[in-house]
């Protein structure tokens, strides 16, 4: 059991929303904002449509829950979850107008974009691909400089993001199994995603009050957290964020959004 975090701790906890099209729902995003305090909203590339993204952003309005792009690849088939290998310079473009599209959709809401995070293949490839994270930071810094960038500790997209001024927020993943250096166990792959609610509860609650998770190999892995995700296509989702939220709460920290 992980030791109590220390008083006054703070956690973000994030949700990837939005995520259905057309007539198809991925997620159960109504219950999924009554427990995050951060929502990545698809903004059409890899999920979501014109519809979609206004009835998340209003509901996350509604709630006081922050609003934030995630951003993909141009791949609905895929769901965003398959490398492209875009320009940087098309990638910028491609970054600056979904970003553009959800912030309209947050402003009829009464509020804002107030963050960004890639989604999928674009969020583990920026994590090392230079020239891709680079785009990624242009884009965000290009639109709004005071945006923060969301991504994986030690990533290249946070560190080009810091070098240009703008505030980053580190994201860790309490459903994912994690690699002996830090990175996610590729999908597909035993242990890849985790189910259990207990034990989802109890890895946030080490990650936040000690910033150490078990990795796959039974080694464990240093990682910083300002944000803590699980995802909404997890089997489970509801009583997965249900079981964190309660656990992270009952143990002091103070669940806070992102941007607020």
């Amino acid at each position: 059991m992980a030791h109590l975090p220390a008083p006054g701790r703070r956690i973000d906890l994030n949700a990837d929303l939005g995520e259905g099209f057309g007539p198809w729902a991925l997620a159960d995003d109504d219950a999924l904002l009554d427990l995050v305090t951060s929502a990545n909203v698809a903004c059409g590339f890899h999920a979501g449509d014109p519809s979609i993204m206004r009835g998340v952003t209003r509901g996350a309005v509604e709630r006081g829950v922050s609003i934030g792009a995630h951003v993909a690849y141009r791949d609905l088939a895929g769901f965003g979850r398959r490398f492209v290998a875009v320009a940087p310079a098309e990638l910028t473009a491609d970054v600056v107008y979904q970003i553009g599209a959800l912030d309209a959709f947050a402003r009829l809401a009464g509020d804002r974009v107030r963050y960004v995070k890639p989604h999928g293949a674009l969020y583990n490839a920026i994590v090392r691909h230079e020239e891709q994270a680079a785009a990624v930071v242009d884009a965000v810094a290009a639109y709004d400089p005071t945006l923060p960038v969301v991504g994986m500790p030690g990533s290249a997209v946070l560190r080009r993001a810091r070098e240009a001024g703008l505030p980053v927020v580190r994201e860790v993943f309490a459903d994912r199994g994690y690699a002996p250096d830090g990175s996610l166990v590729p999908r597909g792959t035993p242990g890849a995603v985790l189910h259990d609610p207990v034990e989802v509860a109890e890895r946030a609650l080490r990650l936040v009050a000690e910033g150490i998770v078990v990795a796959a190999d039974g080694s464990e892995v240093t990682v910083e957290a300002d944000s803590v995700c699980v995802h909404s296509d997890t089997p489970g989702a509801v009583a997965l964020l249900t079981a964190v939220r309660r656990t992270l709460e009952a143990s002091g920290v103070v669940v806070q959004a992102i941007g607020r």
